[in-house]
């Protein structure tokens, strides 16, 4: 198991959170704008500088094994 920063797991649970809440309430222009900015806060996280990650690494990230690892 690979390890994450824990603002890098943070903001990935909140992404996840963010967009089952969009789901439920699609159309919601606030809940649009914090997806986005926590989709480049995930993406762009200095943890990726060396390279970008592979397929795995984003599952990995995703599931709930990260977020258990950071207190989730």
């Amino acid at each position: 198991m690979r390890s994450f920063p824990d603002d890098l797991a943070r903001a990935q649970r909140e992404w996840s959170a963010t967009y089952r809440q969009l789901a439920e309430r699609p159309g919601r222009t606030e809940l649009r704008r914090r997806l986005y900015r926590l989709s480049t806060q995930v993406f762009f996280h200095p943890h990726w500088q060396q390279e970008r990650p592979h397929p795995a690494e984003w599952r990995e990230l995703r599931s709930g094994d990260a977020g258990e690892r950071f207190g989730r």
